[in-house]
């Protein structure tokens, strides 16, 4: 899957100074300097010119049959694979049963001396098992059922900062379909120290089998929202003091905006990057220089880019 970015020009710094955007050497870490936990933040505006979106993107009823499209036939409750079963239980989630194939050898007598440790059932199956229970997806040995998909309210997320005593890291995917894609960023954003992710409801992968197998456990980690309306969710992280970052072409670049403060990075759908009511609630858009032939990247891949950058800055690195 591409990660294509809408080619919308949104004059960004041509109000910077009069709405105190948080650019480079605009103060914004001092405005926040004095902030409680509501990390106070000017009052959003909307920015001109967001509406002269290419009419081929206004709205997601154009997708081609080459869109991406969420896996079908998910396995429900289960969680596949050896890292993510043994985060599993490492994290306390709730598991029912621990079924493991006792010829896969390696990590597979750790996995059940956890599981037994914790109380869970375990079951020994042949490896034909594992695979009819999976749809064939690479168990090494192992699964666990349960509840596999455990979502959060955006407060939670964001008592997370303040239990650190932070400020505000937070990562939203805008319709992101490919749960390898997704499973991906929720790594990354764990592995980045990001306080959650924020999903929709529709037109986005959830948390399924794949998704914790493709995080390598981070699913049982990182703190996921699951929201019925993406931009009242955005409007709810500014009235938190939360500048939101969207992520576009023809954005500022990444690497000129300061990311110390409150942040929200919002990565766009592959194929069709961000919704135009999404767009609407960013602060200001962002983008990566790309200097190839090749002029767009895979969503995680440029979600990896966009929070390290966030990350080294924020560590003052």
């Amino acid at each position: 899957m591409m990660y294509a970015f809408m080619n919308v020009i949104v004059p960004i710094a041509l109000d910077a100074e009069r709405m105190n955007i948080p650019l480079k050497n605009n103060g914004f870490n001092k405005r926040n300097s004095d902030s409680s936990d509501n990390y106070s933040r000017p009052r959003h505006k909307d920015y001109g010119g967001v509406n002269n979106r290419d009419n081929k993107y206004n709205g997601r009823n154009n997708r081609s049959d080459n869109s991406p499209k969420m896996a079908e036939n998910e396995p429900e409750g289960l969680i596949v694979g050896r890292n993510p079963v043994t985060e599993a239980l490492k994290a306390g989630k709730p598991i029912d049963i621990v079924y493991i194939n006792p010829d896969a050898g390696g990590s597979i007598s750790v996995i059940s001396r956890l599981a037994r440790e914790r109380n869970v059932v375990v079951k020994s199956v042949g490896a034909q098992k594992l695979t009819q229970m999976c749809g064939g997806m690479s168990h090494q040995g192992v699964i666990a059922s349960g509840a596999c998909a455990e979502y959060v309210g955006i407060e939670d997320i964001l008592a997370v900062s303040r239990k650190k005593g932070t400020k505000p890291f937070i990562i939203v995917c805008d319709e992101i379909e490919d749960p390898h894609n997704l499973g991906a960023i929720i790594r990354t954003a764990e592995a980045a120290g990001a306080d959650g992710l924020i999903i929709p409801k529709r037109r986005s992968a959830s948390l399924n089998a794949t998704v914790f197998k493709t995080s390598a456990g981070a699913a049982v980690r990182l703190p996921v929202a699951k929201v019925a309306n993406l931009p009242a969710a955005l409007d709810k992280l500014k009235k938190n003091g939360v500048w939101i970052f969207g992520t576009d072409a023809k954005g500022d670049s990444c690497y000129n905006v300061d990311f110390k403060g409150a942040a929200a990075i919002v990565i766009g759908s592959e194929g069709f990057g961000l919704g135009r009511l999404v767009k609407e609630k960013c602060d200001f858009l962002l983008s990566l220089p790309m200097n190839g032939e090749i002029t767009s990247l895979n969503a995680s891949v440029a979600a990896g880019i966009f929070m390290y950058e966030a990350v080294r800055q924020r560590n003052g690195l």
